[in-house]
């Protein structure tokens, strides 16, 4: 398949409305072309019914350039957004394409989803913020989701979260040498960052799991957590490497 025809299939797949991960014109996808440019929902559109021409092809090379200015307004991110185009024929690219920009240009990342699962959202949106996620409750989200998430407080959505999107990605790859599979945004949603369109997906899956989960195990007198040594030799074993690799459709 090509970028164009995996993302769609990727964005129906998340746009399910049955899945619960996002409805109407909630969340976006975004691959890699691998020549300097990458695919982005165009703003406006659903994830459930998105077509081919509501893809935009924007560039790495504008939209970095965009991003190294200082003091832009409401009205420069407008414009912004129809000149990081590389195709003009195209339709405005979402508001979070700088997200989608700067995850992509980490090494690995070939495909972004972003939603905003009901489940994940439940607890992103409660006063424990993504503190139920720094640990883990059993081994599949460990292979799925990495070893730790990365988490961004409340950021307006746009150019704001773009630069809190850079640092956090920034600090993870100063801790632990690459960029993480999951960035949890409070009271927003969350972020997939997969080698491929089918590793982007199942994150989005198993983080549907593990929140459902949290909030399960809640109701049962509480969260009874794997040890940091435990989670650290799941993500560790051979036998999960592997698992990890047919998973993401390799």
């Amino acid at each position: 398949m090509t970028i164009s025809e995996e993302l769609l299939v990727l964005a129906h797949d998340l746009g399910k409305e049955e899945r619960a991960l996002a409805i109407l014109g909630e969340g976006n996808v975004s691959g890699d072309l691998g020549d300097g440019t990458f695919l982005v929902k165009a703003s406006g559109t659903s994830l459930g019914t998105l077509q081919e021409s509501g893809l935009s092809k924007v560039s790495f090379e504008k939209v970095n350039a965009f991003l190294a200015k200082d003091g832009q307004t409401e009205e420069d991110v407008e414009s912004g957004l129809i000149d990081s185009l590389a195709d003009p024929s195209h339709k405005k690219p979402s508001v979070e394409t700088f997200l989608h920009a700067l995850c992509l240009q980490e090494e690995g990342v070939n495909f972004v989803g972003h939603t905003h699962t009901t489940s994940v959202l439940s607890i992103l949106a409660s006063k424990e913020g993504a503190k139920p996620f720094a640990k883990h409750l059993c081994p599949d989200c460990i292979v799925v989701c990495g070893l730790e998430v990365a988490v961004i407080p409340y950021v307006d959505p746009g150019l704001q979260l773009a630069y809190a999107i850079k640092n956090v990605l920034a600090d993870y790859r100063a801790k632990h040498g690459k960029a993480p599979k999951v960035i949890l945004m409070e009271n927003h949603g969350p972020v997939a960052l997969g080698k491929t369109s089918k590793e982007a997906f199942n994150i989005m899956l198993m983080l549907d799991k593990w929140a459902k989960l949290i909030l399960g195990a809640q109701t049962m007198g509480g969260l009874n957590y794997m040890s940091d040594e435990d989670a650290q030799k799941i993500d560790g074993r051979l036998d999960e490497a592997y698992r990890r690799k047919m998973l993401e459709g390799k």
